[in-house]
């Protein structure tokens, strides 16, 4: 077709594949020109702008519903879980919708627009922000991690290969969800003062008040449940490697997992609730998470190394400023300087893409069979 104007008088189901920004500019554009009776929907990872827009700029006549899919575009959509919102619609229109998305095999989800953003943002923004601290830090002190032995094996291949994945891919993804969705950015926050205030415990050696709140937080998550490990095992994650792992595992505080903890229980998130609409990358960091609060011997290994192993201060440092600096670019809602920040490490990092991303696909493929069935 020569344009959207033509697309739109002529189809029964269109789809807005637009990033989150330029939503409500494209509608305005093409909306109005929607043929009568038809079905709109959209797929942007933050629901708020997109259903704004559809309201503001669609005839009457036109049945909203809108999807999401709750993955990236390298992981299989079988079983993954597909949000469906039936915004403004007849059960007729919905159904239609439903028969054309069943192709992907993947898990429907009904969510309302208001709840899709609450767990996104619970699943995914703060995620998110962890990742890209990683990044920043190791670009700041000039580091690859994959070159350095205490950044090898189990856990520490998950933070690599999910930071390198995120950065692999298109900065809008990230900022629209983190920017536009009203949720979003409280978390944010919440994750660069969890950062901040657990590191300046470690600065002081307040190990009494450290491990306090670290057992307080863990207890709050993950309800002094014993169950088995929701989804990893040192074992299963060694074989991801970007370097070589060394023979002995060196210790880590794990300030970015202990800093995530610490952040849902400030916020009253319990993640399990939001099982149903998790993306391969949340199961993940949820997994490194579990598996670090569930194994009490490690906990205090953690907390030990916090308090008494200088190794990490200078990563840790440069890590807090990162969250800090991510949180203040969501607050002040300025794209541009998101995007800055985020092409200028993608660059940095931009060689080990192609093997990460190959990596990265493998571990999640692996680990989601293993746990598909839980």
């Amino acid at each position: 077709m020569p344009n959207g104007h033509l697309v739109s008088r002529s189809s029964d189901y269109i789809i807005y594949s637009v990033e989150a920004k330029n939503i409500d500019e494209v509608v305005e554009t093409f909306g109005p020109s929607t043929k009568l009776g038809a079905i709109v929907g959209g797929q942007t990872s933050c629901k708020a702008p997109e259903i704004a827009a559809f309201e503001k700029h669609l005839p009457g006549d036109v049945h909203i519903v809108s999807c999401h899919s709750l993955h990236g575009p390298g992981v299989d959509p079988k079983g993954q879980p597909l949000v469906l919102i039936k915004h403004r619609a007849s059960d007729e229109s919905f159904t239609l919708v439903e028969k054309i998305l069943s192709c992907f095999g993947s898990k429907h989800v009904y969510l309302t627009a208001a709840q899709h953003d609450r767990i996104t943002a619970d699943t995914q923004a703060v995620t998110h922000a962890a990742f890209l601290s990683m990044g920043a830090a190791w670009m700041a002190n000039r580091q690859f991690p994959w070159e350095i032995p205490r950044y090898l094996g189990g856990i520490e291949n998950v933070k690599i290969n999910v930071t390198l994945r995120i950065y692999a891919n298109k900065w809008h993804v990230y900022a629209g969800l983190a920017i536009l969705n009203p949720s979003a950015q409280k978390q944010i926050k919440q994750y660069a003062e969890s950062v901040t205030e657990l590191f300046k415990l470690m600065l002081a050696g307040h190990r009494k008040e450290l491990s306090d709140r670290i057992h307080a937080a863990g207890v709050a998550v993950f309800k002094g449940d014993n169950k088995e490990d929701l989804l990893l095992k040192d074992e299963v994650l060694d074989r991801f490697s970007l370097g070589e792992i060394p023979e002995q595992r060196v210790k880590n505080n794990h300030l970015s997992l202990l800093a995530m903890v610490d952040c849902w229980w400030k916020l009253g998130i319990v993640p399990y609730d939001h099982m149903i609409c998790s993306t391969p990358l949340f199961r993940l960091w949820l997994g490194i998470t579990e598996y670090l609060f569930r194994k009490p011997d490690l906990l205090e290994e953690v907390i030990d190394t916090a308090i008494e192993d200088n190794t990490f201060r200078a990563d840790d440092l440069e890590f807090t400023f990162a969250a800090r600096d991510w949180s203040e670019r969501v607050s002040l809602g300025h794209m541009d300087g998101y995007r800055e920040k985020f092409e200028q490490i993608q660059k940095y990092f931009a060689p080990r893409f192609p093997e990460a991303t190959r990596l990265g696909n493998e571990m999640i493929r692996t680990i989601l069979e293993k746990t598909r069935d839980d």
